[in-house]
């Protein structure tokens, strides 16, 4: 059974009268938008005049001085910079900067209202067909809906077949991509049912447009993004079975395009962020591995592609999944939200019969309708597009590449050369079925801001709808793409080149909301929370090479001093400044040829990038692993991680640049040490970067030691571990003498007192293990704290006078023994690994 021609899906072709009346109200506006003749724009309604809410934004901006305008737009850069807002492209192996438009895109409610009940509409569609396609199969054995049409797509998954979806739906968040078409009304361009993207960074847009205008802000009552979320979470929270349920952002990891957006989420919402290794199935649930053992987790917010979701039923290759899920799921054990296979309506040979299926299914005609699409798979469709072939976008049925073309989008056959264009003909010819013909439609215009002056760009909405016990509840607003182009066909859009803010403005004032619950209906508790092993790995090692990292510049900064000193030339300091650079050698900061370049020493130990213990490459790989904690890390903290890798970036031309630079780093290292002492809740994640940064200096200090502090050392070794630790004041306000090695020793390695020394980092590294919970319950004490333990012990009762240099190359030894235990112990790995476990049973 054919479906619909298209013709009744067919959006106009024809466009407005060019000419325009004159406008008294923000005229500049309107003089830019004339470049595109004929064109709808947001600023200009369809009667010529320029919209409403846009006149009231316009005359408040158009009031605004130039260098206030440049201001705002400055801050709102500096904010998504400090706070690290980033995306990635795909094949790109470096993270971007967030392109954010300066101008919001302004709908007013009542237009609004009009499109979320479309939005609506298409969401509790699309729930009814996937209920269908995955359980009785009446469209399909009616002929309603061809089964190659569904059964093509990659997205349809055999295992899901006949699985009632634990929490009842199978579609909790849905997105429909929209634009405006040339008569002035919206098409839906694509559904989004995998696993949609954006909520996340039209969170941040709101956040940074917010801040840069305020008053304009407050002053055109913009609905709040709030309530939405509010909505969305107690939905995720009640689709569970029991009342306090733990909820995860199941992402793909720090590589995914959009981790940024999940690390939000998470934050925003107050879920765990998790990998697929952070999973684990025991039984007939999923569980997450923590330091404290495995802990249940009930509803998973999955931004991962269903086929990788279970390497056993699903992609075998596929490393990012869990497991055993799939039947977790098929037990009911674990909310996916949204569930596998959902992605099946993503296809685009499923757009055509959307209108005769919400007919069929909802009685109603489509309120919001979408641009006229032909599936090739039938002849008649195929026939239509193959006649007018140079009208038509082509697209992949199932996926956005057409099949046989390296582009990754659509292909205008009109654009072809002609032997492609024949080379396209044969193949829809030969299998339509991978194929789908849409008419080109033309976007909207939206302003934004480029040289000083108003200029139009065609967009794409995203609007997102969330299912809730209540029905269906959209955001007011969404995730709004800019294209950098003129070319305001839908065809030419792809991802967009810049975001932008989206503001639902009402006519009455917005009443402000938050996700933080009213004191009257929240529970108290003080607990320490959940923290999943891959966390407590990433924290522990943020910490350590923060610490690497301050090591290596105390060490810079030695050097320094050394060829600065007046007396520099003489022996004792010729030596001391050689046992400067072998350190640095041994720590991989600089290579084995620059010991022969003096001068090249230091600067190559901050900068050199092809040196893995180089001051820029320890903060880089600090950097690194603080973005697996986004949603962990406070955006102070994050600014000022940020700040040091750019600050080491730049070109540095001479040593007393090098000096100043490694001294302004050891500030900023300071500074984010008293962030994470005074800011971060006394929980687990704190104790293991306090931990990695306690471990590492306990090391680095014996190691300083060891090197300088040997059994025939100079006057000016000593001085040098003096300053390497921090302990000059100390020293000389305890000694009235010069440097001395047995008093050093005591108080570089042993004096409890000295927050620098050895044996404080040991006392303070078995306060944590010991406040840590315990993941055997024998009554035994566990190898990290044993070792512990044993160390605090040797060190309480050694004399300064017995620390000679094997002694203190055994302590350094005992101490990376130590911090490989913690990192075995809590930490596990692979499927090899020995998984934490509790004896009384399972959280």
């Amino acid at each position: 059974m054919d479906g619909p021609s298209g013709q009744d899906q067919r959006a106009s072709a024809a466009g407005r009268p060019a000419a325009r009346p004159p406008l008294r109200r923000a005229a500049h506006w309107a003089r830019d938008y004339a470049r595109l003749p004929g064109i709808p724009d947001e600023f200009i309604g369809a009667d010529g005049e320029p919209r409403p809410v846009w006149n009231r934004f316009a005359d408040t901006f158009a009031a605004l001085a130039p260098t206030d305008i440049d201001r705002r737009f400055a801050s709102a850069d500096r904010h998504l910079r400090e706070a690290g807002v980033t995306y990635r492209s795909p094949g790109d192996n470096a993270e971007r900067s967030w392109p954010l438009s300066h101008l919001p895109l302004l709908i007013d409610e009542t237009e609004w209202t009009q499109l979320s009940q479309g939005i609506v509409q298409r969401a509790e569609l699309l729930e009814r067909v996937l209920q269908d396609v995955y359980g009785a199969g009446q469209l399909v054995a009616s002929g309603a809906l061809p089964a190659a049409a569904v059964a093509g797509s990659s997205e349809y998954l055999r295992p899901v077949c006949g699985v009632k979806p634990p929490g009842g739906r199978f579609l909790s968040i849905y997105a429909a991509d929209i634009g405006r078409g040339p008569d002035g009304r919206w098409w839906v361009l694509s559904d989004r049912t995998q696993a949609p993207s954006g909520m996340g960074y039209a969170l941040e847009n709101r956040l940074v447009q917010s801040r840069a205008f305020s008053s304009i802000y407050k002053s055109m009552n913009v609905e709040r993004l709030a309530p939405f979320f509010e909505a969305f979470r107690d939905a995720l929270r009640a689709s569970a079975d029991r009342d306090e349920p733990r909820i995860g952002v199941l992402t793909p990891g720090t590589f995914s395009e959009t981790y940024f957006e999940h690390a939000t989420l998470a934050r925003y919402l107050g879920f765990l962020l998790v990998e697929g290794d952070d999973l684990a199935v025991s039984g007939d649930r999923v569980h997450i591995r923590t330091v404290a053992g495995l802990k249940r987790v009930d509803v998973l917010l999955r931004r991962l592609d269903s086929n990788s979701l279970d390497p056993l039923e699903l992609d075998a290759a596929s490393r990012l999944g869990v497991a055993g899920l799939m039947d977790v799921v098929r037990k009911g054990g674990v909310v996916l939200a949204n569930m596998p296979g959902s992605g099946v309506l993503e296809a685009r040979a499923l757009l055509g019969f959307l209108p005769s299926l919400c007919r069929r299914v909802l009685g109603e005609d489509l309120k919001i309708p979408h641009i006229a699409t032909w599936w090739c798979g039938q002849k008649s469709a195929r026939d239509e597009v193959l006649s007018r072939l140079d009208e038509f976008a082509i697209e992949g049925a199932y996926g956005r590449a057409v099949p046989g073309f390296a582009a990754s989008g659509p292909v205008l056959a009109s654009e072809l050369s002609a032997p492609e264009r024949e080379r396209l003909r044969a193949a829809i010819s030969q299998r339509g079925i991978d194929y789908v013909g849409q008419e080109v439609v033309r976007l909207s215009t939206t302003p934004v801001w480029e040289d000083g002056k108003i200029a139009p760009r065609p967009f794409v909405l995203r609007v997102f709808a969330a299912a809730t016990p209540d029905g269906w509840t959209v955001m007011p607003g969404g995730f709004c793409r800019i294209a950098d182009k003129l070319d305001a066909r839908a065809v030419s859009m792809g991802d967009g080149a810049r975001a932008a803010d989206v503001w639902v403005v009402a006519d009455k004032a917005v009443a402000a909301r938050t996700l933080l619950p009213g004191s009257d209906n929240v529970r108290i508790r003080r607990i320490a929370g959940v923290l999943p092993s891959r966390a407590a790995d990433n924290l522990f090692w943020l910490g350590r090479y923060l610490e690497r990292a301050e090591a290596t510049l105390r060490l810079i900064r030695a050097l320094a001093a050394q060829h600065r000193d007046p007396g520099k030339g003489s022996p004792a300091q010729l030596n001391t400044a050689e046992r400067i650079q072998r350190l640095l050698l041994a720590w991989g900061a600089i290579a084995q040829t620059s010991r022969t370049q003096g001068a090249r020493v230091a600067d190559e130990a901050l900068q050199a990038e092809d040196q893995f213990g180089s001051a820029l490459s320890l903060l880089k790989s600090a950097q690194r692993t603080a973005i697996s904690l986004r949603e962990r890390l406070s955006p102070d903290a994050w600014q000022v991680i940020t700040e040091m890798s750019n600050q080491l970036a730049q070109d540095i031309d001479d040593d007393d640049a090098v000096v100043s630079t490694a001294e302004l780093l050891l500030e900023k290292l300071a500074s984010l040490a008293g962030l994470a002492q005074e800011n971060m809740n006394r929980a687990a994640g704190w104790r293991f970067l306090d931990m990695g940064r306690r471990a590492e200096r306990a090391i680095n200090t014996a190691r300083f030691a060891r090197q300088f502090g040997y059994d025939e050392a100079t006057p000016e070794d000593l001085d040098v571990l003096l300053t390497l630790v921090d302990c000059q004041i100390t020293y000389r306000s305890r000694y009235l003498i010069g440097p001395s090695l047995a008093p050093i020793r005591d108080l570089v390695v042993l004096d409890l007192y000295n927050p620098r020394s050895v044996a404080f980092q040991i006392e303070v590294l078995n306060e944590h293990i010991a406040g840590l919970p315990v993941l055997k319950e024998n009554g035994l004490i566990e190898r990290p704290q044993r070792l512990a333990i044993s160390l605090g012990a040797r060190l309480t009762a050694a004399e300064a006078a017995h620390l000679d240099g094997r002694t203190l190359f055994a302590l350094e030894q005992d101490l990376l023994n130590l911090a490989e235990a913690i990192g075995q112990h809590y930490f596990p790995h692979g499927p090899n690994a020995t998984r934490p476990e509790k004896l009384t049973g399972l959280a």
